[in-house]
């Protein structure tokens, strides 16, 4: 028995042995693989940053606005007798659009004047018998009376027949119409918009911190949602004078040509505020950009003996446009930079430039 447990005791040392001994080998044998494996080479795609231009940009956004907007309605009672536009059409100032039923006052209107004539006789004829002494001052004054009466009468009934008809207040484009004919209109009823879309604004706000930026006619360009691809080009035309001391933000007003008529009144829109240009200025493309916990950096190719070597480099960056970034601190012009493939490097790694265009998006996306 005590024979059986020794040798089995012998067999099981061997066995740990063995595995001990085969993985100590294999390990040895991946280290001198890897020890006398040649430094990987790693392609990426560089660019040498040049100084240039830079015209810095402030960010606002804001609601589009007409010129001029209002939605039109009725300040008396009436049924709609007339109605002289159509839903999207453009009217000018003055036009007549909806005329309510006015036939009652235009006949009182008719009786007034045509008792005019002879009030206007009576008081004439009773100024030539007063000069004479023929009547006293009481009936010449009743004469004249009468007439200014009459006059202020018909003034009155003429003011009440224009307000039943709603005339245009400016030129501009009119919005869907929401009465119909013999409509009963209550004061204050919604019947159509009607809005100046020849120039059109943008209200926006900006920090106080920010107002030394600004001055008017300053550029803007403006982009909106249903436009990606276009920039509008519009200037500040007032800024306001008093700060919103509870904010510390400042309201700012642009105009915005409209001559296609593509921009419509409540659209969001982003503006980018132009400042002077800055001169010798680091631009590069911010896919060249890292980010991590520690800050934004580059890898910088610098030549080692004959070999191509890539270096991080911690960065500074400001302002950012699109897909191009200014850097403050950390380039200068002549460093070449890793613009792709910079994910697989580490600090010192062997490089090779390539010519690649795989960041460059096609003419023509393909149809699914």
């Amino acid at each position: 028995m005590k024979k059986w447990f020794f040798f089995m005791v012998i067999l099981a040392l061997l066995l740990f042995g063995s595995v001990i001994g085969f993985n100590l080998f294999k390990q040895q044998k991946v280290a001198e693989y890897m020890a006398n494996m040649p430094e990987p080479t790693h392609p990426v795609t560089a660019v040498t940053v040049n100084a240039e231009p830079w015209t810095p940009t402030m960010d606002a956004i804001g609601f589009v606005e007409p010129n001029q907007g209002i939605t039109l309605t009725t300040q008396i009672a009436g049924v709609v007798d007339v109605i002289n536009f159509e839903s999207g059409q453009t009217v000018k100032r003055g036009q007549n659009l909806v005329e309510l039923d006015s036939s009652v006052e235009k006949a009182n209107l008719a009786s007034t004047q045509a008792r005019l004539p002879a009030a206007e006789a009576k008081f004439k004829r009773y100024q030539g018998l007063f000069t004479k002494g023929s009547i006293s001052k009481e009936a010449l004054d009743e004469a004249e009376a009468n007439y200014r009466s009459l006059q202020a009468d018909i003034n009155a009934l003429e003011a009440t027949i224009a307000r039943r008809n709603l005339q245009a207040p400016f030129d501009g484009v009119i919005g869907l119409r929401n009465v119909f004919m013999g409509e009963y209109l209550q004061p204050g009823t919604d019947i159509a918009r009607l809005e100046d879309t020849s120039v059109m604004k943008l209200r926006f706000t900006v920090p106080q911190t920010d107002i030394s930026k600004l001055r008017l006619s300053q550029a803007l360009r403006i982009t909106v949602d249903a436009y990606p691809e276009k920039e509008f080009i519009g200037s500040i035309s007032a800024i306001e004078p008093a700060v919103n001391s509870q904010s510390g933000l400042i309201k700012v007003e642009a105009n915005i040509p409209n001559n296609d008529g593509q921009l419509r009144s409540g659209m969001f829109a982003r503006a980018d505020i132009v400042l002077p240009t800055v001169e010798n200025q680091i631009v590069i493309d911010q896919t060249a950009i890292n980010f991590n916990l520690y800050g934004e950096s580059v890898y910088v190719i610098r030549e080692e003996d004959g070999e191509k070597r890539a270096y991080q480099q911690v960065l500074k960056v400001g302002e950012r446009r699109g897909h191009q970034a200014r850097i403050i601190d950390g380039l200068k012009p002549g460093d070449q930079v890793v613009t792709s493939g910079q994910v697989r490097l580490s600090n010192g790694s062997k490089v090779k430039i390539v010519d690649n265009d795989a960041l460059t998006p096609p003419e023509q996306l393909p149809q699914l």
